[in-house]
């Protein structure tokens, strides 16, 4: 028998779009269904890395359209730590500033590039990768995804931030389990009174 492989996506859908149910079906849709304002400017100046997303959760649009897009916005000195897209490619175009990206293909190769307002660069699906903002000044990217829903994988929160035993990661990365719990310290949100 011959190797077996197994190819996934978004399922191809038999109509132009699909309507939602709750409000009736096709009929009773305008361009307002069609629209998403998510992206608009906000006047409120942020301080650490931000992600907008306009996927199936927050556009239902989308569904069945294997499309997707995000807004990164990068105060300088800001990090979209690493992680993966397990659903989808990942098209990230520059939009503002600056930004450093990477990211590690299944050989442990690490391709990375210094990009400006105007170049793209692609994630091959699945990968680990990084963008970070290593400038004086604000950098914002849009990025675009082959999935209505490409699920975002964030590598230190899923190692560190899941309850996998201390002495199973510091033997994992051949440490001690005090450092471990100091990443893990560093990595869990503070409590809420």
């Amino acid at each position: 028998m011959g190797p077996l492989a197994a190819v996934a996506g978004d399922p191809d859908i038999l109509t132009d779009f699909i309507a939602p149910t709750t409000i009736g079906g096709p009929a009773n849709i305008t361009g307002d269904y069609f629209t998403f304002t998510g992206f608009r400017p906000k006047l409120i100046p942020i301080a650490t890395f931000a992600v907008e997303k306009a996927s199936l959760a927050e556009f239902p649009a989308l569904n069945g359209q294997s499309v997707s897009y995000a807004r990164l916005t990068f105060p300088a000195g800001t990090v979209n730590p690493t992680h993966t897209h397990p659903r989808a490619s990942e098209l990230l175009l520059v939009i503002e500033g600056a930004l450093s990206v990477g990211f590690i293909d299944t050989a442990g190769k690490l391709y990375t590039k210094d990009l400006v307002a105007g170049d793209m660069f692609v994630f091959p699906k699945g990968l680990v990768h990084y963008q970070s903002n290593q400038g004086p000044n604000l950098a914002i990217a849009l990025s675009g995804f082959g999935s209505a829903s490409a699920g975002t994988v964030s590598v230190p929160l899923t190692v560190f931030g899941t309850g996998i035993d201390d002495v199973v990661l510091a033997k994992s990365f051949k440490t001690d389990v005090a450092t471990v719990q100091k990443l893990k310290a560093a990595l869990t949100p503070p409590k809420k009174n």
